[in-house]
């Protein structure tokens, strides 16, 4: 399958299967995050590979919306950077979590992601924070997301033609 084929194919999913996710797939992934490009090569991101179902129940409640089906996902991949190390480490976590939800897609597996950068736990406590301590990261670490992912409980049909803004592009100057 090529790329458009596979961006076409890829839909968020938040209905998994109770399947793990292999060994050889896992593997796969963590090349894929790996292999992300960033600026100046600084690399400022790490990520957290998270198969533990007690470990997902409580990052799925790392915010009041919008995570609870990490419980039901097989793998979490917490993307985390270092802001010291890059200025645009937003951008360069956001590569790293677009290669992770192709590479699932290539796997046929389902992903969806969770933001949690610039999001709350709670009045007193940010998603970043409460997910570091969950998962003991260092404290110059920041949550970007969480990618949520597993077997697919169903597929979503694909986009097509039809489906993309056309409008939206421009050619030389508006």
């Amino acid at each position: 399958m090529n790329i458009i084929e596979l961006i076409k194919n890829r839909r968020s999913c938040r209905k998994f299967t109770q399947s793990p996710v292999s060994t050889e797939s896992i593997e796969q992934l963590k090349i894929a995050s790996l292999l992300a490009p960033t600026s100046k090569n600084n690399r400022p991101w790490e990520f957290a590979f998270i198969t533990d179902k007690e470990i997902l129940n409580k990052l799925s409640q790392s915010k009041p919306h919008g995570a609870l089906f990490l419980k039901d996902a097989a793998l979490g991949i917490v993307i985390l950077a270092d802001p010291e190390k890059s200025d645009v480490w937003i951008e360069d976590t956001a590569i790293a979590a677009s290669y992770i939800q192709l590479t699932a897609e290539a796997l046929k597996l389902g992903s969806c992601w969770i933001q949690i950068r610039n999001r709350s736990h709670s009045e007193t406590l940010s998603a970043s924070e409460y997910i570091k301590k969950i998962i003991g990261a260092p404290s110059t670490l920041k949550v970007a997301c969480i990618i949520a992912i597993g077997h697919k409980e169903k597929e979503r049909r694909p986009y097509n033609s039809n489906d993309l803004l056309t409008d939206k592009i421009i050619s030389n100057h508006y």
